[in-house]
């Protein structure tokens, strides 16, 4: 302990993120500058990590949640060596490694995308539960800590109330949570616009709570200890700040707390940015220096955490000598790879709805992959997880035996938690609740897709055969939504998101296939409430048949030289069967039938085979339970599609069929009006 040395890393790291934003002419100056203190005794003092091996396995990890702050990070690990000067200079700028918003490089210890506030920090509490659950399989000495940081902003996100509760419920005491409480946000002071004991808050949900002045270092350090030493409850570090700490006006004035420095380069502000440098010990011509006496102490940081690092893996050698089956298994979870499966084993009744084969899916993966978490918004019964919750038991406080966490009513957070579970490593996420409520669920999805992770989706009651429950609870838009996110390539340059909508119980089983197999972007299952016809087999296998979803679609009935080809996906290729056998025996016309599991995916295979399925030259018509753009890409200019273009209604489902134009019948009087007109 060096409390000169100490004071001048804060300060070069204040000095550092003023300079970045000043460069740039944009981003966030005032935070980082009133976090500086805290990160700099974390990571210097606290945080285990190995410099020369960044993904090892068993580091601690660190969850920003105001992403906005991304200056403190990126000044915190140059001096720790994982960037460059170049790259601190180059903040904001094309082709940067230093983006506005941090986006995920574990490389240089940036565990999260983050930007939207809540999100991160409850990343951080799915990254604590794959923790746990691993240390529940493989022993204590598995004891790496996660620790989260949170801005005023991320405390009054609604998912905070989400994460809390769960993080406190579930007793996280791997996680460590720091609240840079500086009383300012971006328009306004935090008075105008909460009243909130924000301590009691976080008490009341189970959470082990200290509140520090977070710029004296021996109390940074107490807390730090304690709550690394706490065994029951996650720690909320609220950690009391100065916004733009260490600002200096032109008149040699201090110039800090000032709402001005949250979100602009002070030289723009009433603080003087050459006046500031000199105030941190930093010099205006050269600001992007490391200061000398920092760099020699940062060294000595570098070499004992390899020093300490390498004790672990020998601990850690150690352990897996003496299990090896225990190694083995560790080995494979974390390699990412799937057991074999064979899901044409798995069999179902007839005439299932896709939720209940989905249920059976759920079953066999439960018996079969044993680092798979799956998770449900209350409504596990509903959305037929409960396939899986039987053959295991929920996660709970002092227990993470178990691969179900009941998440209670909060999509958001589920979903974020999935994707701090993915994150971490080692665990299969899955998710589930009703189609309807992936709105809930949005801003999660879209990171999953910016982030490229794996997660598992599965929404049910698919559309608007919900029936009684009404427009509420019917999706319309939903699908045309998530398939928006198949036309949108990730920076890996791939499709964001592979959106799944199963025909029957054959195509349920190969959708999970394709969605465990899918393993560097999310996948949504979307599956039906009520009973559908399973698809006829053309030869002797359904399954074998429905294995071609792999391509995003094939022929489920098909002819020489149809008349019309019609095309659907989930529960309206039924629909389409129906009304075909009513076209070729009442009308003598030649009907071949398109199941499109997922539009993004067919999209990609070649021309040829597109066309195999998807003739240019034949009427093509589409049936859709929701809006036609869901299969307007499909039938091009020249063909129909039949969809809906209005909220649902409250009646049973077969009454909706009728009223929405949805039978055989109506269906194959839709495909004649058509066919007049081409």
């Amino acid at each position: 302990m060096n409390k000169k040395i100490d004071q001048q890393s804060a300060d070069n790291i204040r000095a550092l993120a003023v300079a970045m934003v000043e460069k740039a002419k944009s981003g966030h100056p005032g935070g980082p500058m009133g976090g500086a203190d805290f990160m700099h005794i974390l990571y210097s003092e606290f945080f285990n990590y190995d410099p020369s091996d960044m993904s090892w396995a068993f580091r601690d990890r660190f969850f920003m949640d105001a992403g906005h702050l991304s200056t403190l990070m990126y000044a915190q690990y140059y001096l720790l060596g994982n960037y460059k000067k170049e790259d601190i200079a180059n903040f904001r700028q094309w082709g940067s490694i230093t983006p506005g918003h941090p986006e995920v490089d574990v490389a240089r210890g940036i565990e999260n995308t983050s930007g939207p506030l809540g999100q991160g920090h409850t990343m951080g509490v799915g990254a604590a539960i794959a923790a746990k659950f691993l240390q529940a399989r493989f022993g204590d000495w598995m004891n790496h800590k996660i620790y989260g940081f949170i801005s005023d902003g991320g405390i009054q996100e609604e998912i905070s109330q989400g994460a809390g509760r769960i993080a406190g419920h579930l007793g996280l005491n791997n996680f460590i949570l720091f609240f840079d409480s500086n009383d300012i946000q971006l328009s306004t002071s935090t008075d105008e616009v909460t009243s909130e004991d924000t301590a009691m808050k976080y008490k009341a949900w189970g959470w082990n709570v200290v509140a520090i002045d977070a710029h004296n270092h021996d109390e940074i350090r107490k807390a730090l200890t304690d709550a690394n030493n706490e065994t029951e409850k996650p720690t909320l570090i609220i950690g009391k700040t100065i916004m733009g700490k260490g600002c200096v006006a032109a008149d040699g004035s201090m110039y800090e707390g000032h709402c001005e420095l949250h979100g602009k380069p002070i030289g723009g502000t009433g603080a003087d940015y050459n006046k500031t440098l000199e105030n941190l010990g930093a010099s205006s011509e050269n600001p992007f220096d490391i200061y000398s006496e920092v760099s020699e102490s940062y060294q000595k940081v570098i070499a004992h955490k390899k020093t300490k690092a390498e004790a672990k893996k020998v601990d850690i050698s150690i352990w897996k000598e003496a299990n090896p089956e225990k190694a083995k298994k560790l080995d494979f979870f974390l390699s990412g790879n799937l057991p074999n499966l064979d899901f044409s084993t798995i069999e179902h009744k007839a005439g299932l709805a896709t939720r209940a084969a989905s249920s059976g899916v759920l079953g066999y993966l439960a018996e079969h992959v044993e680092n798979m978490i799956v998770s449900s918004a209350d409504l596990s019964n509903s959305d037929k997880t409960d396939g899986f919750l039987k053959k295991t038991h929920a996660l709970k406080k002092g227990d993470f035996t178990g691969s179900f966490l009941q998440a209670g009513v909060a999509e958001l957070t589920m979903a974020c938690i999935a994707n701090g579970i993915a994150l971490h490593g080692g665990v299969i996420p899955v998710v589930a609740t009703f189609f309807v409520f992936s709105d809930y669920m949005k801003p999660a999805i879209r990171l999953s897709a910016i982030q490229e992770l794996g997660v598992k989706y599965v929404w049910t009651h698919d559309a608007f055969r919900v029936g009684e429950d009404g427009p509420t609870h019917q999706p319309i838009e939903q699908e045309a939504q998530i398939r928006l996110l198949e036309k949108l390539k990730n920076h890996s340059g791939n499709p964001s998101f592979l959106a799944l909508r199963p025909a029957d119980s054959a195509e349920t089983s190969v959708a999970w296939k394709m969605a465990l197999d899918n393993k560097n972007t999310p996948t949504g299952l979307i599956l039906s409430r009520q009973g559908i016809k399973d698809i006829e087999p053309i030869a002797s296998s359904r399954y074998n048949e429905a294995l071609e979803a792999e391509k995003g679609g094939y022929l489920v009935k098909k002819v020489d030289n149809p008349d019309v080809v019609l095309i659907a996906n989930g529960s309206e290729v039924s629909t389409l069967v129906a009304a075909a056998e009513l076209l070729e025996s009442e009308n003598n016309l030649k009907v071949n039938i398109a199941s499109i599991i997922s539009e993004g995916l067919f999209k990609n295979q070649s021309k040829t085979y597109k066309e195999s399925v998807i003739p240019n030259n034949k009427p093509l018509f589409g049936l859709t339970a929701g809006l036609p753009v869901n299969l307007e890409g499909l039938v091009g200019d020249k063909g129909k599609v039949f969809g809906l273009d209005h909220f649902g209604y409250s009646a049973p489902a077969s009454v909706l069929d009728d009223k929405f134009g949805f039978t055989a019948e109506k269906v194959r009087n839709q495909v004649l009006e058509y066919l007049k007109k081409v």
